[in-house]
């Protein structure tokens, strides 16, 4: 890839080009962390054969100190290695869709973008809501927002599907255990508008005004945008961005980034279909069940994997579940 960017033609496209340099700098990224590694180790014999000479043991200590810092990092990336999918490297776009069910489902959908959230902030990744419709008494309807970093989607493709809570309503008076279901959606972001190709005559574009909490929060002015794929029926919409070319840009961000993702699970379907597995889509059954009451527990129905810790999962602690889950995708791959 260097020697290609090397040559005098190859900024004559500028958008193939860009993603080129973009993956390029990805890669050394990359290569430079386990070079990082290397080096460390190598370090860390060389002072391994200084102790033994001097038999120094504060200096056994410190080397067994970084030893297990080096075997924790190694671990992280090993976990890195599985995400080898095309798209895996790349930020993510997360949509959470309300079930049935009102205002618990509605609250739900609103702890469930906290969840990630935190989950995001624990991590170091950037996250910018692009789009919300909130709810009538409570909680939202339905979001889409962003989670920027290395690995955001290779991640948190690990959430997509139903997710289950099972608790005492708050809203409720007469307080009595409530069933409330959320989808989640995650898709690949989208480096270069040429990665899909949209006809133009495929879009019907309408503009809105914002919908806000009331008083100045309302916008005056439509400059909400919603954009209507007529080929595969896919609407998006975004009304968080000051302008209406900004919300149509974004608009358009997402629907590439929602087309990139159906190509996906088409292509999943298929090899599902060739290797005789049953593939569940959408609301027909449920990916992880979050039970308040009558017992703490979170359990991941794919892996089997569960923690009855669910206030630290509610509060984004979602490694264990997510990395069982990367896991025993690896297995399947290995079978």
């Amino acid at each position: 890839m260097e020697a290609e960017s090397a040559r005098t033609d190859f900024w004559e496209d500028q958008d193939h080009a860009q993603g080129k340099m973009r993956r390029l700098t990805r890669l050394k990224e990359q290569v430079e962390v386990w070079n990082g590694l290397a080096r460390q180790v190598a370090d860390l014999i060389g002072l391994l054969e200084l102790a033994s000479i001097e038999e120094d043991e504060s200096l056994y200590a410190e080397i067994a100190g970084d030893t297990e810092k080096i075997a924790r990092r190694l671990d992280a990336l090993r976990l890195q290695l599985m995400l080898g999918g095309e798209y895996d490297g790349r930020d993510a776009i997360v949509a959470i869709h309300a079930g049935a069910g009102g205002t618990e489902s509605q609250d739900w959908a609103e702890m469930l973008l906290r969840m990630y959230l935190r989950w995001a902030e624990r991590r170091g990744y950037r996250s910018s809501i692009l789009d919300l419709s909130p709810g009538e008494e409570a909680g939202i309807k339905s979001v889409t927002f962003e989670v920027a970093g290395p690995f955001a989607y290779g991640y948190l493709k690990a959430e997509r599907g139903v997710h289950r809570l099972v608790r005492l309503s708050p809203f409720d008076a007469a307080h009595r255990r409530h069933t409330s279901f959320a989808l989640v959606e995650v898709m690949p972001g989208v480096e270069s508008e040429i990665e899909v190709s949209i006809n133009p005559d495929d879009l019907r574009i309408d503009v809105f005004r914002s919908s806000g909490a009331g008083g100045q929060n309302v916008q005056k002015t439509s400059t909400a945008v919603r954009i209507t794929h007529l080929a595969t029926g896919i609407v998006v919409s975004c009304q968080n961005e000051r302008s209406q070319l900004q919300n149509r840009e974004t608009a358009m961000r997402i629907l590439r980034a929602r087309l990139i993702e159906l190509e996906e699970e088409k292509r999943e379907e298929e090899q599902a279909r060739l290797k005789g597995e049953h593939v569940a889509a959408g609301w027909g059954n449920q990916i992880r069940s979050y039970v308040l009451h009558p017992y703490n527990m979170v359990k991941d129905h794919r892996t089997g994997s569960q923690t009855a810790n669910t206030t630290g999962v509610l509060d984004g602690d979602l490694d264990q579940l997510i990395e069982a889950y990367l896991r025993s995708k690896v297995g399947e791959a290995a079978a």
